[in-house]
């Protein structure tokens, strides 16, 4: 399954020219409602072409990733009577593109589909790779696939329409690919002070770089991709336990708190040293607000765990840091173990 090709310039050039030369019979536009308001009008000003185009509009949030809009879109595709020669455009954040993904690759087996992420979040991660995919039983992304799209639009301008705390979200996947994989691109974002639109169009084609690079070697998660999954596994059930609740963290606030405690997970197995300890808490607090974890519902957290794809043998599989800009992947924890580590981050954290 080859990498997509993901456009960082001349952004609409490239997009009119694959139209002109597709001729698809209609075009179809997934949005939300804020990007139905704020990014479909420059969207839209900027296509040339004489086909059909139909807009869906879908809720806002990590809540609508369900199989209930899932079947809303379908049904209203059967009514449109899209055929297989259809294009299927995902404009939104990483919500939309994932959802959006696996609309287009389910429905009558799959056709074309364009990502074209508006968040800082979707550019560098959930736009890149080909997972596709919605949450299922209060589970983040149970049910899903692995499908390219036919390309991916990064478009700078549509960060100025985010919200602050949605931008500084993307940040945390950014520096978990430092981490992972290139400490210089780590070492880049903690040293810079002002993330303006010019050095964020930079700093994201770095780690678009490394992910897709990551992605390439391991298409289908068997081996070195798992590494992309450093932060996740506590990250998705914090984000699970709370997505029901008034105050639902962001994917990238989930994933910081994440990175964190997998952190302190990765100084426990003597894979880094407390300075790297203390250097990755310090510049992760320093964007991220510290929020300590319940004691009470580590528990909780833990049955969330037990439902990654990854684990073996009753143990919780992990990708932790070796030292900043390396990670192993298949580390497998007992449930002692994480609550530890949970209570050793809460202590860090206070300290």
């Amino acid at each position: 399954m080859n990498q997509a090709p993901v456009i960082f310039d001349d952004v609409f050039i490239r997009l009119n020219e694959f139209l002109s030369e597709k001729n698809y019979t209609k075009i179809f536009i997934l949005v939300d409602s804020n990007t139905h308001e704020h990014c479909l009008p420059l969207f839209l000003g900027e296509l040339e072409t004489f086909q059909e185009i139909e807009i869906i509009e879908v809720p806002p949030g990590e809540e609508s990733k369900s199989i209930e809009i899932v079947a809303q879109v379908w049904a209203s595709l059967t009514e449109l009577n899209v055929d297989r020669k259809s294009l299927f455009i995902n404009l939104g954040g990483g919500m939309v593109t994932d959802m959006g993904g696996f609309i287009a690759a389910t429905f009558k087996r799959g056709i074309d589909f364009v990502n074209v992420p508006t968040s800082l979040l979707a550019q560098v991660d959930a736009s890149v790779g080909g997972k596709n995919g919605i949450d299922f039983a209060g589970l983040k992304n149970q049910i899903g696939t692995f499908a390219q799209p036919q390309m991916t639009l990064i478009f700078s301008e549509f960060l100025q329409t985010l919200p602050q705390r949605e931008l500084i979200s993307g940040l945390a996947e950014m520096m978990k690919h430092g981490l992972i994989h290139q400490k210089q691109h780590w070492n880049k974002l903690i040293q810079t002070q002002d993330f303006n639109l010019e050095i964020l169009h930079d700093l994201t084609q770095e780690s678009v770089k490394i992910k897709s690079e990551i992605v390439e070697k391991d298409p289908l998660e068997s081996g070195l991709r798992k590494i992309l999954n450093f932060g996740h596994t506590i990250a998705h059930a914090v984000e699970s336990y709370y997505l029901e609740t008034e105050n639902p963290y962001l994917h990238g606030e989930a994933v910081a708190i994440g990175m964190l405690v997998e952190s302190v997970l990765s100084f426990e197995n003597e894979m880094i040293s407390s300075v790297e300890l203390d250097e990755i808490f310090y510049h992760i607090s320093k964007i991220f607000s510290k929020e300590l974890i319940d004691e009470a519902i580590i528990p909780d957290l833990i049955e969330l765990m037990k439902h990654d794809k990854k684990n073996q043998n009753d143990k919780i599989s992990f990708s932790l840091i070796d030292g900043i800009g390396n990670c192993k992947h298949d580390i497998l924890l007992n449930e002692n173990q994480i609550s530890e580590g949970i209570l050793l981050y809460n202590r860090k954290l206070n300290s």
